[in-house]
Protein backbone atom coordinates (compact mmCIF):
# COMPACT_ATOMS: atom_id res chain seq x y z
CA UNK A 1 0.00 0.00 0.00
CA UNK A 2 1.42 3.79 -0.93
CA UNK A 3 1.32 6.26 2.04
CA UNK A 4 2.55 9.40 1.78
CA UNK A 5 5.48 10.71 4.07
CA UNK A 6 4.52 10.77 7.81
CA UNK A 7 4.00 14.87 8.73
CA UNK A 8 5.40 15.96 12.01
CA UNK A 9 2.24 16.18 13.46
CA UNK A 10 -1.22 17.67 12.15
CA UNK A 11 -1.30 20.93 10.02
CA UNK A 12 -2.45 23.92 11.75
CA UNK A 13 -6.14 23.91 12.29
CA UNK A 14 -6.67 19.93 11.45
CA UNK A 15 -8.11 19.12 15.39
CA UNK A 16 -10.47 22.11 14.79
CA UNK A 17 -11.54 21.10 11.15
CA UNK A 18 -11.56 17.25 12.37
CA UNK A 19 -13.83 17.88 15.31
CA UNK A 20 -16.32 20.08 13.41
CA UNK A 21 -16.41 17.24 10.39
CA UNK A 22 -17.58 14.64 13.36
CA UNK A 23 -19.69 17.13 14.57
CA UNK A 24 -21.36 17.61 11.66
CA UNK A 25 -21.30 14.07 9.95
CA UNK A 26 -22.55 12.56 13.63
CA UNK A 27 -25.19 15.15 13.57
CA UNK A 28 -26.75 14.31 9.92
CA UNK A 29 -26.02 10.05 11.03
CA UNK A 30 -27.63 10.02 14.36
CA UNK A 31 -30.75 11.85 13.31
CA UNK A 32 -31.26 9.06 10.44
CA UNK A 33 -30.72 6.98 13.38
CA UNK A 34 -32.70 8.68 15.85
CA UNK A 35 -35.67 9.46 14.01
CA UNK A 36 -36.26 5.25 13.26
CA UNK A 37 -36.77 5.43 17.84
CA UNK A 38 -39.54 8.29 17.60
CA UNK A 39 -41.37 6.37 14.87
CA UNK A 40 -40.80 2.86 16.71
CA UNK A 41 -42.61 3.81 19.73
CA UNK A 42 -45.16 6.67 18.14
CA UNK A 43 -46.04 5.48 14.52
CA UNK A 44 -44.82 1.63 13.47
CA UNK A 45 -46.81 -0.47 15.82
CA UNK A 46 -49.96 1.04 13.56
CA UNK A 47 -48.25 0.62 10.68
CA UNK A 48 -46.09 -2.37 9.94
CA UNK A 49 -47.29 -4.54 13.01
CA UNK A 50 -50.97 -5.65 13.95
CA UNK A 51 -53.05 -3.25 15.28
CA UNK A 52 -55.67 -5.55 16.71
CA UNK A 53 -53.16 -6.37 19.64
CA UNK A 54 -51.60 -2.83 20.65
CA UNK A 55 -49.05 -4.39 23.47
CA UNK A 56 -47.40 -6.83 21.31
CA UNK A 57 -47.49 -4.29 17.92
CA UNK A 58 -45.49 -2.62 20.60
CA UNK A 59 -43.37 -5.24 21.78
CA UNK A 60 -42.45 -5.75 18.35
CA UNK A 61 -41.94 -2.67 17.26
CA UNK A 62 -39.19 -1.66 20.20
CA UNK A 63 -37.38 -5.22 19.02
CA UNK A 64 -37.38 -3.98 15.70
CA UNK A 65 -35.09 -0.77 17.38
CA UNK A 66 -32.91 -3.24 18.97
CA UNK A 67 -32.24 -5.19 15.37
CA UNK A 68 -29.72 -2.55 14.46
CA UNK A 69 -27.94 -3.20 17.96
CA UNK A 70 -27.49 -6.43 16.57
CA UNK A 71 -26.19 -5.76 13.67
CA UNK A 72 -23.97 -3.27 14.87
CA UNK A 73 -21.25 -5.79 16.14
CA UNK A 74 -20.95 -7.59 12.95
CA UNK A 75 -19.80 -4.41 11.32
CA UNK A 76 -17.49 -3.18 13.94
CA UNK A 77 -15.92 -6.36 13.20
CA UNK A 78 -15.77 -5.48 9.14
CA UNK A 79 -15.42 -2.15 9.61
CA UNK A 80 -12.89 -1.80 12.20
CA UNK A 81 -10.56 -3.99 10.15
CA UNK A 82 -10.79 -1.61 7.49
CA UNK A 83 -10.45 1.17 9.16
CA UNK A 84 -7.64 -0.07 10.64
CA UNK A 85 -6.02 -0.78 7.42
CA UNK A 86 -7.27 1.84 4.66
CA UNK A 87 -7.54 4.74 7.32
CA UNK A 88 -10.22 6.65 9.15
CA UNK A 89 -12.00 8.82 6.47
CA UNK A 90 -12.70 6.16 3.98
CA UNK A 91 -15.00 4.37 7.01
CA UNK A 92 -16.46 8.15 7.67
CA UNK A 93 -17.77 8.74 3.84
CA UNK A 94 -18.72 5.28 3.55
CA UNK A 95 -20.70 4.87 6.56
CA UNK A 96 -22.29 8.36 6.12
CA UNK A 97 -23.93 7.64 2.91
CA UNK A 98 -24.63 3.85 3.73
CA UNK A 99 -26.78 5.72 6.65
CA UNK A 100 -28.36 8.04 4.54
CA UNK A 101 -29.46 5.04 1.53
CA UNK A 102 -30.94 3.03 4.43
CA UNK A 103 -33.14 5.52 5.79
CA UNK A 104 -34.57 7.15 3.04
CA UNK A 105 -35.07 3.72 1.82
CA UNK A 106 -37.66 3.05 5.34
CA UNK A 107 -39.66 6.24 4.21
CA UNK A 108 -40.60 4.55 0.76
CA UNK A 109 -41.58 0.73 2.44
CA UNK A 110 -45.21 -0.37 1.74
CA UNK A 111 -47.14 -0.72 5.23
CA UNK A 112 -48.50 -4.39 6.45
CA UNK A 113 -52.34 -3.05 5.12
CA UNK A 114 -50.43 -3.08 1.11
CA UNK A 115 -47.89 -6.24 1.50
CA UNK A 116 -48.85 -7.89 4.79
CA UNK A 117 -45.73 -9.23 6.30
CA UNK A 118 -43.29 -8.32 4.12
CA UNK A 119 -43.71 -4.87 5.02
CA UNK A 120 -42.34 -5.98 8.61
CA UNK A 121 -39.66 -7.78 7.06
CA UNK A 122 -38.50 -4.84 4.86
CA UNK A 123 -38.18 -2.93 7.72
CA UNK A 124 -36.00 -5.30 9.45
CA UNK A 125 -34.04 -5.42 6.38
CA UNK A 126 -33.30 -1.66 6.01
CA UNK A 127 -32.52 -0.85 10.11
CA UNK A 128 -29.43 -3.83 9.93
CA UNK A 129 -28.20 -1.68 7.23
CA UNK A 130 -28.60 1.58 9.35
CA UNK A 131 -26.81 -0.93 12.35
CA UNK A 132 -24.15 -1.62 10.14
CA UNK A 133 -23.69 1.86 9.22
CA UNK A 134 -23.40 2.84 12.90
CA UNK A 135 -21.26 0.33 14.15
CA UNK A 136 -18.19 2.16 12.03
CA UNK A 137 -19.59 5.92 12.18
CA UNK A 138 -18.94 6.95 15.82
CA UNK A 139 -15.47 4.51 16.18
CA UNK A 140 -14.10 6.07 13.32
CA UNK A 141 -14.80 9.92 13.85
CA UNK A 142 -13.51 9.32 17.31
CA UNK A 143 -9.99 8.28 16.54
CA UNK A 144 -9.69 10.90 13.66
CA UNK A 145 -11.00 13.39 16.11
CA UNK A 146 -8.57 11.78 18.70
CA UNK A 147 -5.14 11.20 16.80
CA UNK A 148 -5.75 14.99 15.62
CA UNK A 149 -5.89 16.07 18.85
CA UNK A 150 -2.93 17.97 21.11
CA UNK A 151 -2.02 15.93 23.71
CA UNK A 152 -4.23 17.76 26.55
CA UNK A 153 -7.45 18.51 25.05
CA UNK A 154 -8.34 15.36 23.30
CA UNK A 155 -11.07 14.93 25.62
CA UNK A 156 -12.85 18.13 24.25
CA UNK A 157 -11.87 17.66 20.90
CA UNK A 158 -13.09 13.90 21.11
CA UNK A 159 -16.30 15.11 22.37
CA UNK A 160 -17.51 16.86 19.54
CA UNK A 161 -18.33 13.33 18.12
CA UNK A 162 -21.10 13.07 20.86
CA UNK A 163 -22.19 16.35 20.89
CA UNK A 164 -23.06 15.63 17.16
CA UNK A 165 -24.92 12.39 18.01
CA UNK A 166 -26.71 14.41 20.09
CA UNK A 167 -27.30 17.28 18.17
CA UNK A 168 -29.00 14.51 15.51
CA UNK A 169 -31.13 13.64 18.14
CA UNK A 170 -31.82 17.06 19.23
CA UNK A 171 -32.72 17.47 15.60
CA UNK A 172 -35.12 14.04 14.79
CA UNK A 173 -36.96 15.38 17.96
CA UNK A 174 -37.34 18.60 16.16
CA UNK A 175 -38.46 17.40 12.73
CA UNK A 176 -40.78 14.49 14.64
CA UNK A 177 -42.28 17.55 16.58
CA UNK A 178 -44.54 19.35 13.68
CA UNK A 179 -45.31 15.47 11.79
CA UNK A 180 -46.63 14.10 15.08
CA UNK A 181 -48.79 17.21 15.66
CA UNK A 182 -50.55 15.83 12.15
CA UNK A 183 -53.65 14.56 12.17
CA UNK A 184 -54.07 10.72 12.94
CA UNK A 185 -54.92 9.98 9.57
CA UNK A 186 -52.41 11.99 7.89
CA UNK A 187 -49.78 10.79 10.14
CA UNK A 188 -49.93 7.25 9.65
CA UNK A 189 -50.55 7.65 5.58
CA UNK A 190 -47.78 9.95 4.79
CA UNK A 191 -46.63 12.27 7.59
CA UNK A 192 -44.08 9.95 9.13
CA UNK A 193 -42.21 9.20 5.69
CA UNK A 194 -40.97 13.29 5.72
CA UNK A 195 -38.48 12.70 8.72
CA UNK A 196 -37.15 9.66 6.32
CA UNK A 197 -37.17 11.33 3.10
CA UNK A 198 -34.92 14.33 4.09
CA UNK A 199 -32.32 12.13 5.17
CA UNK A 200 -31.06 11.79 1.64
CA UNK A 201 -29.79 15.11 2.20
CA UNK A 202 -27.88 13.83 4.76
CA UNK A 203 -25.96 11.76 2.41
CA UNK A 204 -24.89 14.58 0.13
CA UNK A 205 -23.87 17.00 3.12
CA UNK A 206 -21.73 14.60 4.64
CA UNK A 207 -19.92 12.87 0.90
CA UNK A 208 -19.28 16.99 0.91
CA UNK A 209 -17.89 17.97 4.41
CA UNK A 210 -15.93 14.48 4.86
CA UNK A 211 -14.26 13.82 1.21
CA UNK A 212 -11.83 17.12 1.93
CA UNK A 213 -10.71 16.12 5.59
CA UNK A 214 -6.81 15.01 5.80
CA UNK A 215 -6.13 11.18 7.17
CA UNK A 216 -4.79 11.72 10.89
CA UNK A 217 -1.20 12.17 11.06
CA UNK A 218 -0.74 9.60 13.64
CA UNK A 219 -2.31 6.93 11.38
CA UNK A 220 -0.13 7.76 8.25
CA UNK A 221 3.26 7.81 10.58
CA UNK A 222 2.32 4.60 11.76
CA UNK A 223 1.50 3.41 7.93
CA UNK A 224 4.86 4.84 6.20
CA UNK A 225 7.41 3.43 9.40
CA UNK A 226 6.12 0.05 10.86
CA UNK A 227 3.27 -0.47 8.39
CA UNK A 228 -0.62 -1.32 9.35
CA UNK A 229 -1.58 -4.68 11.22
CA UNK A 230 -2.36 -7.39 8.32
CA UNK A 231 -5.23 -8.40 10.60
CA UNK A 232 -5.96 -5.91 13.30
CA UNK A 233 -8.68 -8.10 14.99
CA UNK A 234 -5.99 -10.84 15.57
CA UNK A 235 -3.56 -8.05 17.14
CA UNK A 236 -6.45 -6.88 19.39
CA UNK A 237 -7.43 -10.42 20.90
CA UNK A 238 -3.59 -11.26 21.50
CA UNK A 239 -2.07 -7.53 23.16
CA UNK A 240 -5.79 -5.73 23.99
CA UNK A 241 -8.14 -8.33 25.03
CA UNK A 242 -8.70 -6.74 28.50
CA UNK A 243 -9.51 -3.39 27.64
CA UNK A 244 -11.88 -4.93 24.46
CA UNK A 245 -13.72 -6.25 27.82
CA UNK A 246 -13.89 -3.53 29.81
CA UNK A 247 -15.05 -1.49 26.81
CA UNK A 248 -17.66 -3.72 26.64
CA UNK A 249 -18.85 -3.29 29.91
CA UNK A 250 -18.55 0.47 30.17
CA UNK A 251 -20.34 1.06 27.10
CA UNK A 252 -23.44 -0.80 28.92
CA UNK A 253 -24.31 3.05 29.96
CA UNK A 254 -25.82 3.54 26.69
CA UNK A 255 -28.55 1.57 28.25
CA UNK A 256 -29.76 4.94 30.08
CA UNK A 257 -30.20 6.73 26.31
CA UNK A 258 -31.97 4.13 24.68
CA UNK A 259 -34.64 3.76 28.01
CA UNK A 260 -34.34 7.32 28.60
CA UNK A 261 -35.05 8.19 24.38
CA UNK A 262 -37.37 5.11 23.23
CA UNK A 263 -39.02 3.15 26.59
CA UNK A 264 -40.02 6.53 28.56
CA UNK A 265 -41.49 8.08 25.62
CA UNK A 266 -43.31 4.62 24.93
CA UNK A 267 -44.14 4.82 28.63
CA UNK A 268 -45.34 8.27 29.07
CA UNK A 269 -47.83 8.33 25.78
CA UNK A 270 -49.07 5.02 26.87
CA UNK A 271 -52.91 4.92 28.31
CA UNK A 272 -51.44 4.11 31.64
CA UNK A 273 -49.87 7.72 31.65
CA UNK A 274 -51.64 9.30 29.03
CA UNK A 275 -49.09 12.08 28.40
CA UNK A 276 -48.95 14.26 25.24
CA UNK A 277 -46.62 13.00 22.07
CA UNK A 278 -45.58 16.93 21.22
CA UNK A 279 -45.01 17.41 25.33
CA UNK A 280 -42.64 14.66 25.31
CA UNK A 281 -40.88 15.05 22.48
CA UNK A 282 -39.95 18.65 23.74
CA UNK A 283 -38.58 16.64 26.90
CA UNK A 284 -35.98 14.85 25.07
CA UNK A 285 -35.26 18.21 22.56
CA UNK A 286 -34.64 20.46 25.83
CA UNK A 287 -32.46 17.74 27.04
CA UNK A 288 -30.44 17.32 24.24
CA UNK A 289 -30.23 21.05 23.78
CA UNK A 290 -28.81 20.90 27.39
CA UNK A 291 -26.22 17.96 26.78
CA UNK A 292 -25.18 20.28 23.70
CA UNK A 293 -23.42 22.32 25.77
CA UNK A 294 -22.77 20.07 28.83
CA UNK A 295 -20.96 16.97 27.16
CA UNK A 296 -17.76 19.69 25.84
CA UNK A 297 -17.90 21.12 29.42
CA UNK A 298 -17.73 17.95 30.84
CA UNK A 299 -14.88 16.78 28.19
CA UNK A 300 -13.09 19.70 28.83
CA UNK A 301 -13.08 18.77 32.80
CA UNK A 302 -12.19 15.14 32.43
CA UNK A 303 -8.69 17.10 30.20
CA UNK A 304 -8.00 18.18 33.77
CA UNK A 305 -9.19 15.82 36.61
CA UNK A 306 -9.05 12.58 34.21
CA UNK A 307 -11.66 10.77 32.72
CA UNK A 308 -12.02 8.48 35.11
CA UNK A 309 -13.74 10.22 37.64
CA UNK A 310 -15.66 12.22 35.30
CA UNK A 311 -16.67 9.06 33.28
CA UNK A 312 -18.18 7.27 37.29
CA UNK A 313 -20.33 10.36 37.91
CA UNK A 314 -22.62 10.02 34.39
CA UNK A 315 -22.58 6.30 34.82
CA UNK A 316 -23.53 6.34 38.96
CA UNK A 317 -25.77 9.16 38.55
CA UNK A 318 -27.45 8.40 35.89
CA UNK A 319 -28.93 5.31 37.77
CA UNK A 320 -29.92 6.58 40.73
CA UNK A 321 -31.74 9.36 38.60
CA UNK A 322 -33.57 7.21 36.33
CA UNK A 323 -35.71 5.81 39.29
CA UNK A 324 -37.09 10.02 39.74
CA UNK A 325 -37.45 10.26 36.10
CA UNK A 326 -39.32 7.22 35.63
CA UNK A 327 -41.24 8.25 38.70
CA UNK A 328 -41.71 11.15 37.45
CA UNK A 329 -43.66 9.87 34.31
CA UNK A 330 -46.30 7.79 36.52
CA UNK A 331 -47.23 10.61 37.94
CA UNK A 332 -48.06 12.17 35.36
CA UNK A 333 -46.68 15.82 36.07
CA UNK A 334 -45.25 17.52 33.18
CA UNK A 335 -43.28 20.16 34.61
CA UNK A 336 -41.84 16.84 37.02
CA UNK A 337 -40.97 15.36 33.65
CA UNK A 338 -39.91 18.06 32.06
CA UNK A 339 -37.14 19.01 34.91
CA UNK A 340 -35.89 15.71 35.72
CA UNK A 341 -35.34 14.73 32.04
CA UNK A 342 -32.87 17.43 31.52
CA UNK A 343 -30.99 16.58 34.72
CA UNK A 344 -30.84 12.97 33.99
CA UNK A 345 -30.60 12.90 30.76
CA UNK A 346 -29.09 17.06 29.44
CA UNK A 347 -26.63 16.81 32.50
CA UNK A 348 -25.51 14.13 34.12
CA UNK A 349 -25.47 11.30 31.65
CA UNK A 350 -23.35 13.74 29.50
CA UNK A 351 -20.45 13.31 32.05
CA UNK A 352 -20.29 9.33 30.80
CA UNK A 353 -21.18 10.42 26.81
CA UNK A 354 -18.73 12.98 27.06
CA UNK A 355 -15.87 11.29 27.98
CA UNK A 356 -15.96 7.95 26.47
CA UNK A 357 -14.75 8.53 22.77
CA UNK A 358 -11.46 9.79 24.27
CA UNK A 359 -11.18 7.33 27.71
CA UNK A 360 -11.96 4.49 25.55
CA UNK A 361 -9.62 5.56 22.52
CA UNK A 362 -6.34 5.99 24.49
CA UNK A 363 -6.58 2.64 25.84
CA UNK A 364 -5.72 1.23 21.99
CA UNK A 365 -2.58 1.96 20.16
CA UNK A 366 -3.38 3.21 16.74
CA UNK A 367 -2.91 0.06 14.79
CA UNK A 368 -6.17 -1.50 16.34
CA UNK A 369 -8.05 2.09 17.45
CA UNK A 370 -10.50 1.68 15.51
CA UNK A 371 -11.25 -1.90 15.68
CA UNK A 372 -11.41 -1.54 19.47
CA UNK A 373 -13.77 1.24 19.82
CA UNK A 374 -15.47 -0.54 17.07
CA UNK A 375 -15.64 -3.72 19.00
CA UNK A 376 -16.20 -2.99 22.07
CA UNK A 377 -18.17 -0.48 22.16
CA UNK A 378 -20.81 -1.78 19.43
CA UNK A 379 -21.14 -4.97 21.57
CA UNK A 380 -21.80 -3.24 24.98
CA UNK A 381 -24.60 -1.38 22.50
CA UNK A 382 -26.04 -4.26 21.27
CA UNK A 383 -26.92 -4.88 24.62
CA UNK A 384 -28.15 -1.40 25.09
CA UNK A 385 -30.48 -1.49 21.92
CA UNK A 386 -31.93 -4.41 23.22
CA UNK A 387 -32.34 -3.34 26.51
CA UNK A 388 -35.99 -1.02 25.24
CA UNK A 389 -37.15 -4.85 24.40
CA UNK A 390 -36.49 -6.44 27.63
CA UNK A 391 -37.71 -3.09 29.25
CA UNK A 392 -40.79 -3.49 27.38
CA UNK A 393 -41.48 -6.92 28.89
CA UNK A 394 -40.52 -6.22 32.18
CA UNK A 395 -42.79 -3.78 32.46
CA UNK A 396 -45.72 -6.50 32.11
CA UNK A 397 -49.01 -6.58 30.01
CA UNK A 398 -50.10 -3.09 31.21
CA UNK A 399 -46.65 -1.83 30.13
CA UNK A 400 -46.99 0.15 33.69
CA UNK A 401 -44.14 -1.05 36.08
CA UNK A 402 -41.79 1.51 35.83
CA UNK A 403 -40.16 0.42 39.36
CA UNK A 404 -38.90 -2.67 37.59
CA UNK A 405 -37.44 -0.70 34.55
CA UNK A 406 -35.96 1.56 36.60
CA UNK A 407 -33.69 -1.22 38.83
CA UNK A 408 -33.08 -3.25 35.51
CA UNK A 409 -31.69 0.33 34.41
CA UNK A 410 -29.83 0.71 37.73
CA UNK A 411 -27.80 -2.85 37.09
CA UNK A 412 -26.87 -2.30 33.59
CA UNK A 413 -24.92 0.65 35.00
CA UNK A 414 -23.35 -1.75 37.10
CA UNK A 415 -20.86 -3.13 34.61
CA UNK A 416 -19.78 0.05 33.38
CA UNK A 417 -19.18 1.40 37.07
CA UNK A 418 -16.74 -1.27 37.29
CA UNK A 419 -15.05 -0.97 34.33
CA UNK A 420 -13.86 2.07 35.00
CA UNK A 421 -12.94 1.68 38.66
CA UNK A 422 -10.24 -1.15 37.26
CA UNK A 423 -9.32 0.93 34.05
CA UNK A 424 -6.02 2.95 34.39
CA UNK A 425 -6.08 6.65 33.93
CA UNK A 426 -5.67 7.48 30.39
CA UNK A 427 -6.34 11.55 29.70
CA UNK A 428 -2.12 11.60 29.82
CA UNK A 429 -1.77 8.76 27.76
CA UNK A 430 0.50 9.57 24.75
CA UNK A 431 -1.70 9.01 21.56
CA UNK A 432 0.16 6.22 20.34
CA UNK A 433 1.07 4.18 23.49
CA UNK A 434 3.30 1.12 22.65
CA UNK A 435 2.50 -2.24 22.78
CA UNK A 436 5.32 -3.14 24.80
CA UNK A 437 7.83 -1.16 27.21
CA UNK A 438 9.62 0.98 25.92
CA UNK A 439 12.87 -0.17 27.28
CA UNK A 440 12.04 -3.63 26.27
CA UNK A 441 11.33 -2.81 22.61
CA UNK A 442 14.61 -0.18 22.28
CA UNK A 443 16.53 -2.87 23.84
CA UNK A 444 15.30 -5.83 21.16
CA UNK A 445 16.09 -3.08 18.40
CA UNK A 446 19.32 -2.12 19.63
CA UNK A 447 20.90 -5.82 20.02
CA UNK A 448 19.27 -6.83 16.68
CA UNK A 449 21.56 -3.78 15.10
CA UNK A 450 24.43 -5.03 16.92
CA UNK A 451 24.15 -8.75 15.92
CA UNK A 452 23.91 -7.20 12.01
CA UNK A 453 26.84 -5.10 12.81
CA UNK A 454 28.77 -8.33 14.26
CA UNK A 455 28.03 -9.66 10.83
CA UNK A 456 26.79 -12.98 12.11
CA UNK A 457 23.39 -14.15 10.25
CA UNK A 458 23.70 -18.13 11.21
CA UNK A 459 21.22 -20.33 13.20
CA UNK A 460 21.83 -20.31 17.57
CA UNK A 461 22.82 -18.17 19.36
CA UNK A 462 25.30 -15.38 19.40
CA UNK A 463 27.92 -15.51 22.28
CA UNK A 464 27.69 -12.35 24.29
CA UNK A 465 31.14 -12.21 24.18
CA UNK A 466 31.42 -12.01 20.29
CA UNK A 467 28.49 -8.48 20.35
CA UNK A 468 30.56 -4.96 19.53
CA UNK A 469 31.78 -3.64 23.20
CA UNK A 470 29.01 -0.89 22.51
CA UNK A 471 26.17 -3.50 21.67
CA UNK A 472 26.96 -4.38 25.58
CA UNK A 473 26.07 -1.11 26.69
CA UNK A 474 29.82 -0.37 27.61
CA UNK A 475 31.84 1.85 25.74
CA UNK A 476 35.83 2.06 25.72
CA UNK A 477 37.32 4.23 28.49
CA UNK A 478 34.30 4.64 30.48
CA UNK A 479 31.17 3.64 31.66
CA UNK A 480 28.22 2.42 29.62
CA UNK A 481 26.45 5.43 27.57
CA UNK A 482 23.06 6.70 29.22
CA UNK A 483 19.94 6.32 27.26
CA UNK A 484 18.19 8.67 25.42
CA UNK A 485 18.98 11.01 22.13
CA UNK A 486 17.47 12.97 19.45
CA UNK A 487 16.34 9.67 16.53
CA UNK A 488 16.56 6.95 19.37
CA UNK A 489 13.50 4.90 20.68
CA UNK A 490 12.63 5.87 24.29
CA UNK A 491 15.11 4.40 26.39
CA UNK A 492 17.25 3.48 23.79
CA UNK A 493 21.21 3.43 24.36
CA UNK A 494 23.51 6.76 22.62
CA UNK A 495 24.66 4.40 20.27
CA UNK A 496 21.53 3.08 19.11
CA UNK A 497 20.90 5.49 16.32
CA UNK A 498 21.33 3.38 13.23
CA UNK A 499 24.81 5.61 11.98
Amino acid sequence: MSVPAAPAGAPPGQPKKAATAAWIGSALEYYDFFIYGSAAALIFPEVFFDESDPATATLLSLATFGVAYAARPVGALFLGHVGDRLGRKKIMVFTLVLMGLSTFLIGCLPTRDQVGTLAPVLLVLCRVLQGISAAGEQASANSMSLEHAPPDRRGFFTSFTLSGTQGGQLLATLVFIPVAALPEDQLLSWGWRIPFWMSIAVAVAGYVIRRTLEETPTFTEQAATEGVAKMPLAVLAREHWADVLRVVAAALVASVSTIFTVWALAYATSDAVGMDRTSMLWVGALANLVALGAIPLWATLSDRIGRRPVFLIGAAGSAVLMFLYLWAISTGSYPLVLVLGIVTFGVVYSAANGVWPSFYGEMFTTRVRLSGMAVGTQIGFAVAGFAVTFAARIAGPDGDDWLSVALFTAALCVPPVIAALTARETHRTPTERPARSPSRSAGVLCVSRAVRAAGWSGAGRLPVGRLPMRARGVRRGGPPRRPGGAGRGPGAPAWCAGR
